[in-house]
């Protein structure tokens, strides 16, 4: 019975270091990835503000012709 918590013992302490690996790859791979998310988020900002943008001019074109039409 000893022979098998030892076993037991050293595979729990195998399968921590191996997480703890995983665990700082993860990090590293996120703070690697993480300056391109800011530059896909300052993209996607700008392009939203001017598609909100056009939809303004659209809009006033729009309620222009009608205003003209009444």
């Amino acid at each position: 019975m000893t022979e098998r918590m030892r076993r037991g013992r050293g595979l729990a302490i195998l399968a921590l270091l191996v997480s703890i690996v995983a665990l700082v790859i993860a990090v590293m791979a996120y703070q690697r990835t993480g300056a391109r998310m800011r530059v896909l988020e300052d993209a996607w900002q700008r392009a939203r503000q001017e598609t909100a943008d056009a939809l303004g001019r659209v809009e006033e074109l729009v309620r222009g012709s009608r205003e003209r039409q009444r």
